[in-house]
C-alpha cells in the first residue's frame, strides 16, 4: 500500500469510517474523501480503517483507500478492532447515505443505520470503550422504533455524539440577529425536490435548529401532520399555515418565474409540527420550485425575518467542508457541537411525517415529548 502523503501529524486522532457505499458525489465521497485529502482538503484527523457495506461497479473506496494506505475490512467488527489494536481508536464516523437499499410503502429508504450503530456499540462495549466520539450522518433511522432505541442506547453510555447533516450549518443569507431567532414563535422552512424523506429531513433539521433557541423548546414535539397536493393549498385557504411566511422566504430566491407555488403541478408536501410549548413550525416542499433551503420566522411582535441557507449547488459542495471541519473538531475535542436531542427530534419528526403522509392523519408523537 502507498503511504499517505497527506496524513495528519503523528499525534492526530484516529478514526474508523463506516459507509454504505463510496461513489462519486455520495456523502462518503464528500466527507470521507476530504478526510483522505481529496478536494484540496488538509485533514486534521487520520482515517485508520474503512468498512463499506456495498461495493457497486462505480465504487471509489478501493482506489482511494489504497492511494492513502488505509485498510478496508469486510466487517464492522474487524474494522473497529483492527484500528483499535493497530494504533488506537479515537472516533467513529458512520455515513449511512446512498446505496442500493429497499424502500417501504411509506417512501422511507431502509438505510442500515441502526445495524451499523448497533454493531459499533457492541464492539465498543466488548473493548470496554465507553467514551469514544461517534458521528452518524443524517437522521438516526428510518422508523421511530429504531430511532428511539438508538437514542436510548446513547443515553446509557458516555459516548459524545454528533448527528445530522450539513444544511443547518450553512450560512444564513442575510444573517439574522440571534435575538430575533430566539424571540421567534413561528417558523416556516421552504424545501425542494420530489424526494420527501431525504430532503424533508434537511428542512426539519433547519426548523429544529431554529426552534430550539426559543425558551421552553426542550419540551419536545406534541404532534405532526403531513399534507400533500391540493390538501396543502386547501389548508392554506383555511389559514391553517402561514402563507405570508412562505412568500417572504420565496422572495429571497429572485426567480424569474415568481408565480405562486399553489399554481404549480409539481409534487407539493407540507409538514405541520406542533411543539409541546404551544409554538408551531412548518415545512413546505415542492419539486422544481427553489434550489436551496430557506426559512422565515415570526417574532412575538409579528415581525417577519427570512434567510436562505447558502449551500453550494455544485461540486466541491463547500457546505460539506464546513461539516467535515465540524466532525474533526468534534473528534478532537470530544465536545458535542449542538444537543444530541436535535438529531433525535428531527429523526423522529421525519419518521412520523412519512407515516402521516401515508396514513393521511395527524400523528401524536409521544416518544418525542420530554418529561
Amino acid at each position: 500500500m502507498a503511504v499517505n502523503p497527506l496524513s495528519p501529524g503523528q499525534n492526530s486522532k484516529r478514526v474508523a469510517v463506516i459507509v454504505t457505499e463510496y461513489t462519486f458525489n455520495s456523502h462518503a465521497d464528500v466527507i470521507l474523501g476530504r478526510l483522505l485529502g481529496d478536494f484540496e482538503y488538509t485533514p486534521r484527523i487520520e482515517v485508520a480503517a474503512i468498512y463499506t457495506d456495498q461495493v457497486p461497479e462505480n465504487d471509489m473506496s478501493r482506489e482511494r483507500a489504497a492511494s492513502r494506505g488505509v485498510p478496508i475490512y469486510l466487517t464492522i467488527e474487524e474494522t473497529l478492532t483492527s484500528a483499535h489494536a493497530d494504533g488506537g481508536l479515537d472516533g467513529i464516523i458512520i455515513i449511512g447515505e446512498h446505496g442500493d437499499y429497499p424502500e417501504d410503502q411509506y417512501g422511507r429508504k431502509w438505510y442500515p443505520r441502526r445495524r451499523f450503530f448497533e454493531e459499533v456499540l457492541r464492539v465498543l462495549d466488548n473493548l470496554n470503550e465507553t467514551t469514544i466520539p461517534i458521528f452518524s450522518d443524517k437522521h438516526l433511522a428510518y422508523n421511530i422504533d429504531d430511532t428511539v432505541w438508538m437514542y436510548n442506547e446513547l443515553l446509557k453510555r458516555d459516548h459524545p455524539f454528533m448527528g445530522g447533516s450539513s444544511i443547518p450549518h450553512a450560512p444564513h443569507v442575510p444573517a439574522l440577529d440571534p435575538t430575533d431567532i430566539a424571540d421567534a414563535s413561528e417558523w416556516l422552512v421552504v424545501s425542494f425536490s420530489s424526494q420527501t424523506e431525504k430532503y424533508g429531513f434537511h428542512a426539519l433539521e433547519v426548523l429544529q435548529s431554529l426552534a430550539e433557541r426559543r425558551q421552553g423548546s426542550n419540551l419536545g414535539v406534541q404532534s405532526i401532520l403531513a399534507l400533500q397536493g391540493n390538501e396543502v393549498w386547501e389548508a392554506m385557504a383555511r389559514n391553517e399555515w402561514p402563507e405570508d411566511l412562505m412568500m417572504s422566504a420565496q422572495a429571497l430566491f429572485n426567480k424569474a418565474d415568481s408565480t405562486h407555488p399553489k399554481h404549480s403541478s409539481e409534487k407539493t408536501v407540507l409538514f405541520i409540527v406542533n411543539y409541546v410549548n404551544g409554538t408551531r413550525g412548518y415545512v413546505i416542499q415542492q419539486n422544481n420550485w427553489i434550489d436551496r433551503w430557506g426559512f422565515s420566522i415570526r417574532s412575538n411582535s409579528g415581525d417577519i425575518h427570512s434567510a436562505i441557507c447558502l449551500s453550494d449547488l455544485e461540486r466541491p459542495f463547500g457546505h460539506f467542508e464546513t461539516l467535515t471541519r465540524m466532525i474533526e473538531d468534534f473528534i478532537n475535542t470530544r465536545v458535542e457541537p449542538f444537543p444530541k436531542k436535535r438529531t433525535f427530534l428531527t429523526s423522529g419528526m421525519i419518521n412520523y411525517a412519512m407515516e402521516s403522509l401515508y396514513e393521511r392523519k395527524r400523528m401524536e408523537t409521544a416518544e418525542l415529548i420530554f418529561k
